[in-house]
């Protein structure tokens, strides 16, 4: 299982909060819309990266990301990183909850909601993530996200190689265990190749030698 690291897991989040409520205080529409769901508390998890995310709108109105939340939510998702970028992009959302492989436990109405509101915003995403994580992490997380709202198949690989490396490299995490016994089995496959090259070279030097004495 992946064990995440809350102290950068808590600052990635705290900058996404942050760049999403400058958005809402530079958008009265916006504003107005998501103060009818004041209140409101969504569960995300992210299957392929193990990551459970929570979505509370306050009064204010303001977002709120947390990892760890035990009160009730209205509605509960679960799937991909795909599945989500197609969430996030889509001009009829209630579609992909229907037709991706996204899990929905709950009310839909609120989510689809959120996604509406949130897919309209003009959000700035790189100093909020730059503050919280630093220049180079800052960049590319924020890059990512912003390629899930111009989704496409670049976009994709884009997303998965950035999260990947945030997640594993700069989150300090632990892979899965099947990820594990991939990379293991890549390395031994690398050693027999090298030992077996070694071997040719060893055994062409040595003819190359007898023919150097023959002469």
């Amino acid at each position: 299982m992946t064990q995440h690291d809350p102290a950068l897991l808590g600052a990635a989040l705290a900058g996404a909060e942050r760049a999403l409520n400058q958005a809402v205080a530079l958008a009265p529409t916006s504003h107005r819309e998501l103060d009818s769901l004041a209140g409101t508390r969504l569960g995300i998890e992210i299957s392929s990266v193990e990551l459970t995310l929570y979505v509370e709108i306050t009064d204010g109105p303001e977002v709120r990301l947390m990892s760890h939340c035990e009160a009730p939510t209205a509605a509960f998702v679960r799937g991909s990183i795909e599945d989500f970028a197609s969430l996030a992009t889509s001009d009829d959302p209630a579609a992909v909850l229907i037709n991706s492989g996204i899990e929905l436990e709950g009310n839909s109405a609120s989510l689809i909601a959120l996604q509406q509101i949130i897919s309209r915003m003009e959000i700035d995403w790189e100093a909020p993530l730059v503050d919280a994580l630093g220049d180079v992490i800052g960049h590319q997380i924020a890059e990512a996200v912003r390629r899930v709202f111009r989704w496409g198949e670049g976009a994709r690989t884009s997303l998965k190689r950035q999260l990947s490396e945030y997640l594993l490299e700069e989150g300090r995490l632990t892979p899965p265990q099947a990820e594990l016994e991939h990379f293991y089995e890549a390395v031994q496959s690398i050693s027999m190749r090298v030992e077996r090259a070694q071997s040719k070279v060893a055994a062409l030097l040595a003819k190359a030698a007898e023919r150097g004495t023959a002469q």
